[in-house]
């Protein structure tokens, strides 16, 4: 099987960009893969002559259709069009007989602003059914009603002529994000989208040494629900580490001076953030949005620690309360100081219990091997619908001459 994955990388390295690279290495132990990749960095012209381009990137759809005449793929899968590939490679992929696989990383084909949360709160309006003028007036979009106007063209004239039907196959990352695509008003069909979750490497499974302390890591942000994390520790005892750099963090420095069982932790590499991970009790995941797959939860279950986490969006699909974790109220600080206080009243041996059930999760669901089976399956479902309906539309043809 020879395989074309496409990804746009953003100016900020991020989640995205680690599973692309993540799968092309898997991947590439068993297939045959090429990468097409672009950009949307470089000078500020350069960005905004891309931006400008963004419904439709000749320069691009020419890459593309270099690549495929010299790679021949059996299958393109995309990661990321936004914004310097534009969704014109769909159309160019698709005219020249290529079946399209996209993974749903986030919501950005429902909304410009890509998360569904604006303003300190989840932001539904751009599901409706119409141009959302909501959303560029409240400037979803890199706090800019131009830019988030330009986006939201770029979504409806590619909705207005069909260019999101053209994917054979969109990939979400949990059932929760299956569910939102297809009640959408971008109307698929039902086996037009999967479910197909990350994975990551294994982390090695730690029952002992685990210490009485939770653990916090991830980005110092609003969306990551940060202020209902301090909230919830300054009226307990428990202690909490946090791993982690962004905008509050003058926020948590001064959590941190005030109450001496929050500890600031800084940034970390990732072998030490592994290390952190099998000494916590718990992490603690209290994102008030409702997130793509965090990969953070996933490393969790890798190593054995069970997830506290919001009941919302792909938190509430990755967690099973009372088996790999515990779930709380959304955006509630009493609600995840109550949780808390539930977590250290179970006895030794059901925390056991639970970091057992994470690591089995992991196992059962987001470990290298079953995430290539079941990306190499649906590889081959693709091609062979696009198959079958090739030499149908042929003997159609010639039926007719």
């Amino acid at each position: 099987m020879k395989i074309l994955l496409i990804h746009t990388s953003y100016a900020e390295r991020g989640g995205e960009d680690s599973v692309f690279s993540n799968e092309v290495d898997l991947l590439s132990e068993v297939a045959e893969v090429d990468t097409l990749t672009f950009t949307n960095t470089g000078s500020t012209l350069n960005v905004v002559k891309k931006f400008l381009l963004a419904p439709w990137n000749f320069e691009a759809t020419s890459k593309l259709r270099k690549k495929v005449k010299e790679f021949k793929p059996d299958v393109i899968h995309i990661h990321n069009w936004h914004f310097a590939a534009s969704p014109a490679i769909i159309r160019a992929a698709k005219n020249m007989g290529i079946p399209v696989v996209m993974t749903l990383h986030n919501y950005r084909l429902l909304c410009p602003s890509a998360n569904l949360f604006f303003d300190g709160k989840i932001f539904t309006d751009s599901l409706k059914k119409g141009f959302p003028w909501k959303a560029v007036f409240k400037k979803v979009y890199r706090n800019s009603a131009v830019q988030t106007f330009w986006l939201s063209f770029v979504l409806q004239l590619h909705r207005g002529i069909g260019t999101w039907k053209k994917v054979d196959q969109y990939i979400a990352l949990t059932d929760f994000g299956k569910d939102l695509f297809l009640k959408s008003n971008l109307r698929l069909n039902t086996d037009q989208v999967v479910t197909k979750g990350n994975f990551v490497l294994d982390n090695g499974f730690a029952m002992e040494g685990r210490q009485k302390h939770f653990l916090y890591v991830g980005r110092l942000t609003k969306d990551k629900g940060i202020e209902v994390l301090l909230n919830a520790f300054s009226k307990t005892n428990a202690e909490l580490k946090i791993i982690g750099d962004g905008p509050l963090k003058d926020q948590v420095l001064e959590a941190a001076k005030e109450n001496p069982r929050i500890i600031y932790e800084g940034l970390k590499k990732h072998s030490e953030i592994d290390a952190e991970m099998k000494k916590a009790s718990a992490l603690i995941f209290p994102s008030v949005w409702y997130e793509g797959m965090p990969m953070t939860i996933l490393e969790a279950f890798s190593s054995g620690t069970p997830v506290i986490a919001s009941n919302l969006g792909a938190m509430k699909s990755l967690i099973t309360d009372c088996y790999n974790g515990l779930l709380f109220e959304a955006g509630n600080d009493l609600s995840l100081e109550r949780t808390i206080e539930q977590w250290e009243h179970l006895e030794k041996g059901e925390k056991e219990n639970y970091r057992l059930a994470a690591r089995r999760t992991f196992e059962q669901h987001y470990t290298p091997e079953r995430n290539l089976n079941s990306i190499l399956s649906i590889y081959k479902k693709t091609i062979d619908q696009t198959y079958n309906l090739n030499n149908c539309n042929n003997i159609k043809q010639l039926a007719l001459k």
